[in-house]
């Protein structure tokens, strides 16, 4: 047997794994957990204890670059790693939102449709380079870049999206909340039952989550007067943050949400060889983009 061809196998000093978790009910529990963090500590930080909108966001985006140098210097999916980013870039998304609202005068009717003008972008950029949107690619430094630019957009759409509907709207927090687990039901629905298309369904629902987790936050938060549950923002904070910490503890010990079965990517495949599914694979491909 001729021994094998060195141009067709993959420097294994330079292997990336997938860097993105399997969607799972553990992903979506976690998803939900966060924005509702990202909700109520972005308020805690900037009003509760007087902060200021402007400085927290200075000061979490910096804490967010720290949290991505070692989620980008990762080689593969580290539970720790990656939902300190998400958390992290929760609050950095709920944050431009605000800032843009509460300290420029940025109407909400303005901040909604350019944050979707914005998503829109990062989804036909990333597309356009890398010929598929699916989170089970993020095998590059390249492709990751695209996932957490577009994970951002999607929190600073869903904080102004949510609190055009729960506020400039004034459908209120618990009606909010309704609509968007609605519209996560349905997604979810059209997808099993339908037959959709799963990439495509997949960030809807990853976009209605942001603002169901927000009125989620903002129902628990919010004094009575304001439709709310009068728990607070330190203590809804707290509670959601301990939950996040046990749930990814678990995944930590379990590894029941990484990637079970690495396939070696074969020299001269395309990105659309790629499955565009939810079924559970492992791609292995040189760092270097």
């Amino acid at each position: 047997m001729p021994p094998p061809n060195p141009q067709m196998q993959p420097r294994t000093s330079h292997l990336m794994l997938n860097k993105v978790p399997e969607v799972t009910i553990y992903f979506w529990i976690i998803k939900i957990l966060a924005t509702t963090v990202g909700e109520t500590a972005a308020d805690l930080l900037g009003t509760t204890l007087h902060l200021g909108e402007a400085w927290v966001a200075v000061i979490m985006a910096v804490v967010l670059v720290v949290a991505l140098f070692y989620q980008f210097r990762s080689r593969q999916y580290v539970p720790g790693y990656y939902w300190v980013a998400v958390v992290l870039i929760s609050i950095v998304g709920t944050l431009l939102s605000d800032n843009l609202v509460d300290n420029l005068g940025v109407p909400l009717t303005v901040t909604t449709p350019v944050f979707s003008a914005a998503l829109a972008v990062a989804f036909i950029t990333w597309y356009a380079s890398e010929k598929s949107l699916s989170i089970h690619t993020i095998f590059t430094t390249r492709r990751e870049g695209f996932y957490w630019l577009t994970v951002l957009a999607t929190f600073a759409l869903g904080t102004s999206g949510g609190d055009f509907l729960s506020e400039a709207l004034r459908w209120g927090y618990f009606n909010s909340l309704l609509i968007f687990a609605g519209g996560i039901l349905a997604v979810t629905a059209a997808y099993f039952l339908l037959r959709l298309n799963a990439v495509a369904c997949f960030w809807i629902a990853y976009v209605l989550t942001r603002p169901l987790g927000a009125s989620l936050g903002d129902l628990m938060s919010q004094p009575r007067s304001l439709g709310g549950f009068g728990l607070g923002t330190i203590c809804t904070s707290v509670v959601f943050l301990l939950a996040i910490l046990a749930f990814v503890a678990y995944l930590a010990k379990t590894k029941v949400d990484v990637t079970p079965t690495p396939v070696s990517r074969t020299a001269g495949a395309q990105p659309n060889d790629w499955r565009e599914g939810t079924d559970p694979q492992v791609a292995v491909q040189p760092v270097d983009d």
